[in-house]
């Protein structure tokens, strides 16, 4: 297996551009590759943006900032990617999509090189099995935000080689992160347990039991939690929980995995969060405050 010296990154939103700026800061070039220009040119500014924070906050020096600036490219064509030795993979959560990018980057990259999801929730050997490479699949969960967030789920397919999870921790390492290793089942070990506490505490403002307000500051000075379960919904994506829920759900057929009907409900109207202003709360206040879910 070739040593990592190259890492291709499959998507740059917000998952994508936050794992090519700790791979860049960790010394390996990187390409990303996206198939819009307007998400590469936003991904490349929140970079810019990131790094520039760390630099203020006195983390990281501008010649650290620039030498990382300069180990990025941008692309759009899956061929740039083809000498890479791990490609991630940060995409909608779609297995059908995500199997199509598989079965065409396995066309073109380089026989030896590893292939990784950053899946929350989807098999990581349903996409292992469309490719030639099984045993080279792993998953690597990373957490949002990715420059912050100190941890990485390491699964493992059935398929997976013991030499790719071998440098699948090391990679990890070099990144400055902490890995554990998860059993490829839906959620993985952080997901399997936040999700339905989550879900739990919106059930709990569904019934009255108490306020969006109430819930999180219970959950906050209560159980230490430096973010209520409603925050902490609205700053990862109503519908992105909605949508785990249903694969979750799909898989396990346990309610307590199933989206309730109020969240369901929000992300119908648009109301998904930090993302569009709106969630459980309305951010469009300063500080922001409860929206009114009672109408």
């Amino acid at each position: 297996m070739s040593e990592i010296t190259t890492v291709g990154v499959l998507g740059c939103g917000l998952m994508g551009s936050g794992i090519a700026q700790v791979a860049a800061m960790a010394g390996f070039p990187v390409l990303v590759r996206d198939t819009q220009d307007a998400a590469l040119e936003k991904g490349r500014r929140e970079i810019e943006r990131s790094l520039g924070k760390f630099v203020e906050k006195g983390k990281l020096s501008a010649e650290a900032r620039d030498a990382a600036l300069g180990r990025l490219g941008f692309v759009r064509e899956l061929e740039e990617l083809a000498a890479c030795e791990l490609v991630i993979e940060a995409i909608t959560e779609d297995l059908a999509l995500k199997n199509q990018l598989w079965t065409a980057l396995d066309t073109v990259a380089t026989p030896g090189a590893i292939f990784a999801s950053n899946t929350s929730s989807l098999p990581i050997a349903a996409m292992a099995a469309v490719t030639s490479r099984p045993d080279r699949f792993v998953g690597l969960h990373f957490f949002s935000p990715v420059p912050m967030m100190p941890l990485v789920e390491v699964v493992r397919a059935v398929t997976t080689s013991p030499e790719t999870m071998q440098a699948a921790y090391a990679f990890v390492q070099k990144l400055g992160k902490e890995s554990v290793s998860a059993k490829d089942t839906p959620g993985f070990i952080v997901n399997l347990l936040l999700i339905p506490y989550m879900l739990d505490a919106v059930r709990a403002v569904e019934r009255g039991v108490a306020t969006t307000a109430d819930v999180d500051t219970a959950m906050r000075l209560g159980a230490g939690h430096p973010m209520g379960p409603l925050a902490l919904l609205d700053f990862v994506g109503l519908d992105v929980v909605d949508r785990v829920a249903e694969i979750m759900f799909g898989e396990f057929r346990e309610a307590r995995y199933a989206s309730p009907p109020l969240l369901r409900r929000l992300v119908t109207v648009g109301w998904l969060g930090r993302k569009s202003g709106k969630g459980f709360y309305d951010y469009s206040a300063e500080p922001p405050t409860p929206t009114r879910l009672d109408g």
